[in-house]
């Protein structure tokens, strides 16, 4: 059994010719000469490297589809029929509707959560410059977090730099920060995101001192990929100014050579791609010390699909340091850009990772250390595998992220509007079965009119999408904690989840079905 086909997928807009594929190179059995195509092999013929990434940049975003021996898939939810935690076991007290499912994270400066989720990081991609008031309005009425992430200063048309280098003006980065602002009510905070670059130009201190922006993360990685943050650019111009910037460019666009291809027109577009970083531990506590010395109320980590040890280094450090929140991305990853070969075949899957994380903790908390506030991301989308991350990563998880399933609710809203306008056609039969309006097919828009009035009316259609979906996503939490009698997310323990084989016992030490609560049931027979 192969894990991934390779060779043929519709993120490259590739397929076989054949039904019968050699499993492991994903090439046809039978490869004829003076076939037409459309495998990888054959398209990377003609464009080479564009077959590294997903397609059309811009307009999609991609998540693997490599099929791992265990995920989260493997772990079931506990239901019981006695007891309550964290309300009277009475019914009608102990309704789900009363489940709380508020959450913090930080040391001292809390931020605090409606539901235990936050975005994962939206950057210099165009999918999220495109979209970025549909997330970020979204995100800000819904009560939770938003990641601003890296480069999004660096690949501003308006960017206006010192003598120094330092960022002296950067329209792009300022109505990022302003539209979360504008909404924000208490829940959820718009974090910062820094790579190397961002790091050199004074991202920190520029939206710190003129943004005013609380949270700073630091970033080591990500799931979908082990090298820097990418974009494609479309313009020569473009791609001289962004290397002239500092950035690593791809194919050089100062060479003749790729001057000349560009124009005739087979070179379509150019890459910019961020340096990779390198840690030490002497070099994070000072990066640490030097942003909280800025100005930061709360600096937090990202640290990517990497072995045991490099996450080990992760815990400890934020553990030392006293960092507000350590989010963990496990592979494979989603992305607006990364290679697609590389997002599917690199790094610790999303369980594994998160069963390591685990026991370092744990182990942490033994030798009486202060462990940090954790956050799960990975390939989550929906309200029971929030239950299971925190479950697993209990009592150290608090939160999960969720990269893709939250930007499509703002990317469907989005073109909602243009469908309404009678534009591609106008409303699909997917979405006029539900009316007609905008007050029609979106559940919660005579929600919002009743709380914001008159100004809902302005609001961009992929933010109410995104509030619909949080709320589902609330409501299916709420019922979920409510059978498993937990109604606060901080009674949601490891004893809530069970191992569906051996194997994922054995990977998370969550006990497999036939002996959980095995000792308690025997104990009532023998009694």
């Amino acid at each position: 059994m192969n894990l991934q086909k390779p060779n043929a997928n519709d993120a490259l807009q590739t397929k076989n010719r054949s039904r019968d594929v050699a499993p492991q190179s994903g090439i046809c059995s039978k490869c004829i000469d003076g076939c037409k195509g459309n495998c990888d092999m054959f398209r990377a013929t003609f464009r080479g490297r564009e077959l590294l990434y997903p397609e059309p940049f811009g307009s999609v975003t991609a998540g693997a589809d490599k099929d791992y021996p265990v995920d989260y898939s493997y772990l079931n939810i506990m239901g019981y029929a006695l007891g309550a935690k964290g309300v009277e076991p009475d019914p009608d007290q102990a309704t789900f509707p009363t489940v709380n499912t508020e959450t913090s994270y930080g040391v001292t400066e809390k931020v605090k959560l409606k539901v235990p989720m936050f975005t994962g990081a939206l950057g210099s991609t165009d999918i999220a410059r495109k979209n970025w008031k549909h997330f970020t309005i979204g995100a800000a009425i819904s009560g939770i977090t938003l990641v601003c992430g890296e480069n999004v200063c660096g690949i501003d048309t308006e960017l206006e730099l010192n003598s120094k280098g330092k960022i002296k003006k950067s329209p792009e980065m300022d109505r990022r920060v302003k539209e979360y602002r504008r909404y924000h009510e208490g829940y959820g905070d718009i974090t910062v995101q820094m790579n190397m670059e961002d790091t050199r130009n004074g991202v920190a201190k520029y939206v710190i001192d003129k943004l005013g922006v609380e949270t700073i993360e630091l970033k080591w990685g990500q799931g979908a990929k082990c090298i820097g943050g990418e974009i494609k650019v479309s313009s020569l111009e473009r791609a001289i100014e962004l290397k002239q910037r500092g950035y690593i460019v791809t194919p050089d666009p100062e060479n003749p050579a790729f001057q000349a291809a560009f124009k005739a027109g087979p070179l379509k577009q150019f890459e910019r791609h961020s340096r990779l970083g390198f840690i030490n531990q002497e070099g994070f506590m000072k990066e640490v010390e030097r942003v909280r010395g800025i100005g930061a109320k709360r600096v937090t980590l990202k640290t990517g699909a990497y072995p045991m040890r490099k996450l080990a280094m992760a815990i400890r450090w934020s553990s030392d340091t006293k960092i507000d929140l350590l989010t963990i991305d496990g592979a494979p990853g989603g992305t607006g850009m990364s290679p697609w070969r590389m997002m599917s075949e690199w790094g610790i899957p999303s369980i594994y990772l998160h069963s390591m994380t685990y026991e370092l903790c744990e182990r942490l908390a033994q030798r009486g250390k202060w462990v940090p506030d954790i956050a799960f991301a990975g390939g989550f989308s929906s309200e029971d595998h929030v239950f299971k991350a925190l479950a697993l990563g209990s009592p150290y998880c608090k939160a999960v992220c969720m990269g893709r399933a939250l930007m499509i609710p703002g990317m469907v809203g989005k073109n909602s509007e243009k469908w309404l306008r009678g534009e591609d056609g106008g409303l699909p039969g997917t979405v006029s079965r539900f009316g007609s309006t905008k007050e029609e097919i979106f559940m919660n828009y005579e929600v919002l009119k009743e709380k914001y009035g008159a100004e809902a009316d302005s609001f961009p259609l992929g933010a109410v999408g995104i509030f619909n979906v949080t709320d589902k996503t609330k409501v299916g939490l709420q019922q979920i904690m409510a059978g498993s009698r937990n109604w606060e997310v901080q009674y949601i323990s490891r004893k809530d989840i069970f191992s569906l084989t051996e194997e994922c016992a054995k990977i998370t030490d969550i006990p497999y079905v036939m002996d959980a609560y095995r000792e308690e049931a025997l104990g009532i027979i023998d009694s």
